[in-house]
């Protein structure tokens, strides 16, 4: 792989992961158009893009990771005195909860991937698949009542919410454009759907990193060509940069806008993805 090629493929996945129009679509279509692909090592480059953007969640959340982290021990405290009650935790103990219940339908997700794999060499496909992402984006705004403050958010919110995230296993469709629009689907605030959503990222991005790690380190150990690697991380750190400022303007959108500029984008995407892949 080329630096340029390297380079451009940590820009698609920064901007992708965060912006809700679906990272593993962009990648599929601009693999099956220009007749391009990851080449040797793709494990390897994937798995670092993926450490990029988990990165950049860390950067722009790192005062609620902090929190939330304080969060945990405490929960675990209040746990071995006896079970508390949902009410006597904090907002960012209960968070804690929240993303482990929302990550649960992630388990048996992961088995799924290797069974739709074939969706991302079908690109008519995975424009399909964009058209519904359109259709979900359009109509969250909608959905936003933001009747449901974040002390009011339940484990039962939280689920429904990890229940979107695992069918945006499917290529071209987002996963934080999901999880937002199933947040304010049942209530809640802007900010709030956008942080949880990001956050819950974090379980998902690391899970697949930790999965992948044994066939990540034989492949990096048996390739032996640091050149190469050193071509991976610039993907990776172009991937956690434009992270950094996609996630800032999609906080920035929720607090001013709506989504609607991203639904018609998915569209069109998702429109020109169906077109192309019937011509070819």
């Amino acid at each position: 792989m080329t630096l340029l090629r390297s380079i451009l493929f940590g820009i698609i996945q920064g901007l992708t992961e965060f912006l809700p129009v679906s990272s593993s679509g962009h990648i599929a279509i601009f693999q099956s158009l220009f007749d391009t692909d990851l080449g040797d090592g793709s494990l390897s480059f994937i798995v670092l893009l993926h450490l990029g953007t988990l990165i950049a969640v860390f950067i722009v959340y790192r005062k609620d990771i902090a929190e939330l982290v304080r969060a945990f021990f405490s929960l675990c405290g209040k746990i071995v005195k006896g079970p508390p009650k949902l009410s006597e935790l904090t907002v960012y103990e209960r968070m804690v909860i929240y993303v482990a219940v929302a990550t649960l339908p992630l388990i048996p997700a992961s088995f799924l991937e290797d069974k739709i794999a074939f969706i991302s060499a079908r690109i008519w496909a995975v424009g399909i698949i964009l058209l519904i992402n359109a259709v979900l984006l359009y109509f969250s705004d909608r959905f936003a009542s933001e009747k449901r403050p974040p002390e009011k958010v339940s484990a039962g919110n939280a689920f429904i919410v990890g229940i979107m995230q695992m069918f945006a296993v499917l290529p071209g469709l987002s996963r934080s454009g999901s999880t937002i629009t199933a947040g304010l689907a049942q209530g809640f605030t802007r900010e709030y759907a956008v942080r949880f959503s990001f956050i819950l990222s974090i379980p998902a991005i690391l899970g697949a990193c930790v999965l992948d790690l044994p066939d990540f380190i034989s492949e990096t150990v048996s390739s032996g060509d640091s050149a190469q690697l050193m071509i991976y991380f610039a993907g990776a750190s172009a991937a956690m940069l434009v992270g950094i400022a996609a996630m800032k303007l999609l906080i920035y959108i929720s607090k001013k806008s709506n989504f609607r500029a991203f639904s018609y984008y998915s569209a069109a995407a998702g429109t020109a993805a169906i077109i192309a892949g019937v011509l070819r």
